[in-house]
């Protein structure tokens, strides 16, 4: 075999891996969106990272990760839940939160894989010495003037107490406040719709669903199948709007090589940036 037809086939070879790489779900994605409301008058960005599974980007040190979030400048970063997985280790979702925390106020609340663990008490502790970790309440801040809250509700396989804590948000709703609300499990969305003229949220963040894991563009755009929905799922990534309130669910972070046995396919973990205004 000559050397040119060699390079060629180690050419095609690299074009091959890297086609696959991608398609399989390697590379980071910042999807962006943008959200309309009457109720604030200057911009507010938020960064919301879902479903990492104590994954790590850029290095252990999560700079590729942190990168990207500090280039888009958000007023807020917000977990969605299943930052780390029910079994190994912690240290690169809290090392992201740490870093992050330094810069920008930021709002965490679990999602299933958290509560599954048997330390997920020590855990949280060690997250709430960096943040806030809201469950069943809520936080308020001001950003340019403006009056925010964030509340949180804990995902679980069944609802049990977190209809409490739904409700106990509810029970606190204010209007003049533009309301978020985080929940990690998309389906259950109907749920946390308004429940009267002045009683809904804003916005409602998720994730959970993985993006479908393995998706087709254009034939399975939500992808194969998703936690608790089952095959050909319909809440797993996109923007959602339901009267006042809006919904978005996050494609999440998990990636090969630490999800090797459900890899993403077509399906790029996402990093979630969203601009709300008029």
């Amino acid at each position: 075999m000559s050397k040119k037809k060699r390079r060629r086939i180690i050419i095609a070879v690299i074009l091959l891996i890297f086609i696959a790489l991608t398609a399989w779900g390697f590379t980071l994605k910042t999807v962006y969106y943008n959200v309309r409301t009457a109720k604030l008058s200057k911009p507010l960005r938020i960064a919301f990272i879902s479903d990492l599974h104590n994954c790590f980007y850029g290095g252990t040190d999560q700079s590729g990760l942190i990168d990207k979030v500090n280039e888009n400048d958000p007023d807020i970063v917000i977990f969605g839940g299943d930052v780390i997985d029910q079994w190994g280790g912690t240290k690169y979702a809290l090392r992201l939160i740490s870093e992050l925390s330094k810069k920008y106020p930021c709002f965490y609340t679990p999602g299933n894989h958290e509560e599954i663990r048997s330390d997920k008490e020590e855990f949280y502790s060690k997250v709430s010495q960096l943040c806030p970790v809201v469950i069943g309440g809520y936080e308020q801040l001001t950003v340019n003037g403006q009056d925010i809250r964030v509340y949180g509700v804990i995902d679980s396989i069944t609802w049990g107490n977190n209809k409490t804590q739904l409700n106990e948000c509810f029970d606190t709703l204010d209007d003049k406040y533009y309301n978020i609300l985080i929940i990690h499990a998309p389906d259950q969305i109907n749920s946390c719709l308004g429940r009267s003229e002045n009683s809904y949220f804003d916005l409602i963040l998720s994730g959970h669903a993985h993006g479908g894991q393995w998706r087709i563009p254009k034939i399975l755009d939500q992808g194969l199948y998703a936690p608790d929905q089952g095959l050909f799922p319909d809440y797993t990534t996109g923007l959602y709007e339901y009267d006042k309130t809006v919904h978005i669910i996050s494609r999440g972070l998990a990636k090969p090589l630490r999800m090797i046995f459900i890899p993403r396919i077509f399906n790029h973990p996402e990093l979630s940036i969203i601009t709300i205004g008029q």
